[in-house]
């Protein structure tokens, strides 16, 4: 049946979606609903909020990123698709992970980055993501969803490819991100991304031998089944020992290339040595997660104390200090956070509904507007009708209930009394 489907697919055009493609990587005829100028697009307007959803960018240490920029622009020259806009960012979690939209957007996270030993490691995880925004992978993949479940992800891109700044916000932030396009991805996808991966390793001069390493430690980790492992890269690249042989046959006939551990070392040397600042954050997280405040404060000011550049700790205190209704000092915390990071949505969030519970609705209205503009979000909106209804905005206050409605869950009823008690059903 899919068979049937796919062969329609070439000879037929739907609404002008439908066709086939060759695969600019394998060179191999392929079925996908989405266009290459589409990939790209679609890659640049969810970039910025799959960034926000997952704890901003890494800051701390800027020149980390130039490092880790420089690394997948050398592999993406040699790529298959070295047109393609490709940017690399690393993100501010601790979870190990790395991950690719369409038409090369590519991101990091530090928690991955202090699992590897060179730049040849580092190298193999690009190469993997560059081959799978250059051979489509993440559009195949979404293609498929829509064979299986007509309408269901067309609605999902089309929520955000929207101008609405709401858009998507009845799933809980904005419409497609990283993870709905990556998902999880074939097994031939896998083995495709490590091969090709591999080759740009080789044309770029690196040792093909970090790749198998690379797969060497993940294949142990599933093993001892880390959670953190497993709810973040394990989860779209399955490592496997089948994955561990193919790559050490490409190695072993392409020996040779560099490692650049040294630069690596000097280029991970602050994340390294915040290690312990970040374990402790880690802790004060799962306090705070078991309602122990006292236990949480005192961690994340351990944390602090080592690392006061780092926005997370400063952000993670300012909510612990709300919890405790102290209002003005969780405002000064979240300040430091939004100084550290300006760029980074959730600070402003706390901020503003610290502002709004202290009566600075100006002050409120300009964070939680602000919030928005970076991340559409459920909370943001919720309290922009508090501000709003503060103001006696009664109409727009009912737009932002409305929007905070669509959410659903525990806030999204409480948007519903607001609505019911401005007699709007």
């Amino acid at each position: 049946m899919k068979r049937l489907i796919a062969l329609m697919g070439c000879t037929l055009a739907l609404s002008g979606l439908i066709g086939c493609a060759v695969n600019p990587v394998t060179g191999k005829n392929q079925f996908s609903l989405v266009s290459a100028e589409d990939e790209v697009s679609i890659g640049s307007q969810n970039y910025g909020p799959s960034q926000q959803s997952q704890g901003g960018r890494y800051v701390v240490d800027p020149e980390l990123s130039v490092y880790v920029n420089q690394v997948g622009q050398k592999l993406a020259a040699v790529s298959d698709r070295p047109q393609l806009p490709y940017e690399f960012v690393v993100l501010n979690n601790g979870v190990p992970n790395a991950w690719a939209l369409p038409g090369g957007k590519l991101a990091i996270n530090r928690g991955l980055l202090v699992e590897l030993k060179d730049e040849s490691q580092l190298a193999a995880v690009l190469g993997h993501e560059i081959t799978h925004a250059a051979a489509r992978h993440g559009a195949l993949q979404q293609t498929q969803n829509i064979l299986v479940n007509t309408g269901v992800m067309v609605a999902g891109v089309a929520a955000a490819t929207q101008d609405s700044e709401y858009a998507g916000l009845a799933v809980g932030a904005v419409g497609v991100g990283a993870n709905a396009w990556m998902s999880k991805y074939s097994r031939s996808h896998e083995l495709e991304s490590d091969k090709y991966g591999i080759e740009y390793m080789i044309r770029a001069g690196y040792d093909p031998m970090g790749a198998v390493e690379l797969q060497e430690t993940f294949v142990k980790l599933s093993e001892g089944r880390q959670s953190n492992w497993l709810d973040g890269l394990f989860a779209s690249h399955p490592p496997s020992q089948e994955r561990v042989a193919a790559n050490r046959i490409m190695a072993q006939a392409h020996p040779g290339g560099v490692r650049n551990k040294a630069a690596f070392e000097r280029a991970t040397a602050q994340l390294r040595k915040d290690q312990a600042a970040y374990a402790q954050y880690d802790k004060a997280l799962a306090a705070a997660s078991n309602k122990k405040y006292a236990d949480a404060m005192s961690l994340v000011d351990s944390a602090i104390k080592q690392q006061p550049k780092e926005n997370l700790f400063w952000e993670l205190k300012g909510k612990l200090l709300l919890q405790e209704d102290k209002k003005d000092e969780a405002i000064s915390a979240l300040t430091k956070a939004v100084q550290a990071n300006p760029e980074y949505v959730v600070p402003y969030v706390y901020r503003g509904i610290a502002y709004q519970q202290t009566g600075k609705n100006a002050q409120a209205e300009k964070d939680l507007i602000t919030a928005q503009q970076l991340l559409p979000t459920q909370l943001a909106t919720y309290y922009l009708g508090e501000v709003s209804l503060a103001q006696g905005k009664r109409s727009e206050a009912a737009k932002y209930f409305q929007q905070a409605a669509q959410g659903g869950g525990e806030l999204g009823n409480a948007a519903k009394s607001k609505l019911a008690s401005l007699g709007i059903q």
